[in-house]
């Protein structure tokens, strides 16, 4: 005989699961047409980083294979041991102080860019900071100026805001201050640094220009700084923040490019004036960056490991653009030429007149090299046929591949 009937005081978890009723793939295929806000008809899916295995010469990439992961796992688990309740809580809106601290001590020092930590908000990288940008000052309809060629990602901002945007041309010192509009300009976006794709260093006669023009327009400067720490020849040139009034630059850059890009974390350097009104935006948006995350590159960064990286990534990059020159001038001389970079993890290369860079790129792609056409960062039709070469991300005996592998095609085009 049994001992008698019991009644539990929890469910048994086959109870707790939700039965779908039949026919719920035909009331999905039967659901109301939503009618969407302007915004979600008109914003556009920008593609993140494809997962597929690094080879010559993709742009925009770190050597991932040389980060000191085990480092980093050890600063990680030392943060978890001592991290305190309070850390578990979250930050404020413009992220964990400890790290805008050290990140605000960073940019004075590396960078020139003039700033408290009062001014850093930790966002998930210079995508993001654009974002808040646009939800701050654009109207539909307002003028954006941007460099042309220029980042892709920037004009999809501005676009699903519908912005109107002014392409701008780039020559070899930079934006080409005389072709920006006197007046009516609300935003104007930049890579002084390291100018995106074609890879120019905008000078520091055209910086003082663009800074006077924006003084006269009352447009505001959005520099995008997103890899000027890998700088090959010269000495730096200051961001143009440090040349400004506090209110007329706001300085974003990223860890994506320095560290990795999976840890996405950023910052922007706001203007005084805009403070409050960001960290507005972000408390009701993202409320903060994920706070973990951002106690350990506040220790990376803290305890010397960034600083000693991103010296020895120099080093390394400066071996890798030496070995892709080197190749250049002696198996691609007449049909290829990189001139005057000096920054970065990519540079432009400029074909010989009659070649076509997207025939360049395909036949290079079904031989596992990639190069990417300017023309695809251009707004309208691009006068010169160029490729965007990357030689950060992967070593030398893969560059001297890449390069082989274009010179038999080159071979065939010429």
């Amino acid at each position: 005989m049994g001992s008698g009937t019991y009644v539990s005081q929890t469910l048994p978890e086959i109870l707790l699961q939700v039965e779908h009723p039949d026919g719920s793939e035909g009331q999905a295929r039967h659901a109301p047409k939503r009618v969407l806000a302007q915004y979600g008809k008109d914003v556009k899916l920008f593609p993140g980083y494809e997962r597929r295995p690094t080879r010559a010469f993709r742009p925009n990439l770190p050597a991932l294979d040389l980060f000191p992961i085990e480092l980093w796992t050890k600063v990680t688990a030392g943060v978890l041991r001592r991290a305190p309740t309070q850390l578990l809580m979250g930050c404020d809106a413009m992220g964990y102080l400890p790290l805008r601290e050290v990140v605000s001590d960073y940019l004075n020092a590396s960078r020139g860019v003039r700033c408290s930590a009062q001014q850093i908000a930790i966002v998930s990288g210079v995508q993001e900071a654009l974002d808040v940008v646009s939800r701050l000052l654009i109207q539909p309809g307002d003028v954006v100026c941007m460099e042309d060629p220029g980042y892709t990602g920037a004009a999809a901002v501005f676009a699903s805001c519908r912005a109107k945007v002014h392409p701008t041309p780039v020559d070899q010192e930079g934006l080409v201050i005389r072709r920006l509009p006197r007046t009516g300009v609300r935003l104007v976006y930049v890579t002084p640094g390291h100018q995106f794709p074609l890879g120019v260093t905008m000078s520091l006669a055209r910086r003082v220009a663009l800074l006077e023009w924006a003084k006269h327009s009352g447009a505001l400067i959005f520099e995008d700084d997103y890899d000027s720490e890998y700088r090959y020849r010269g000495r730096p040139v200051p961001a143009l923040q440090g040349l400004a009034p506090s209110h007329a630059v706001l300085h974003a850059g990223t860890f994506s490019k320095t560290l990795f890009p999976g840890l996405r974390l950023g910052y922007m350097v706001v203007p005084e004036s805009f403070v409050k009104r960001v960290e507005a935006v972000r408390s009701v948006t993202t409320r903060h960056a994920p706070v973990l995350d951002q106690a350990v590159l506040h220790a990376f960064m803290a305890e010397g490991h960034f600083a000693r990286h991103v010296r020895q990534m120099r080093t390394v990059y400066a071996e890798r653009l030496g070995t892709l020159l080197a190749q250049v001038d002696a198996k691609l001389r007449g049909a290829l030429s990189i001139t005057g970079i000096e920054a970065g993890l990519q540079t432009a290369g400029w074909l010989q007149a009659g070649m076509s860079s997207t025939r360049i790129a395909s036949a290079a792609a079904e031989h596992g090299v990639e190069v990417t056409p300017l023309s695809g960062y251009a707004s309208g039709k691009f006068p010169i046929e160029g490729l965007q070469i990357g030689f950060a991300a992967v070593n030398s005996k893969e560059i001297r591949r890449g390069i082989e592998v274009l010179a038999r095609i080159f071979e065939h085009s010429i």
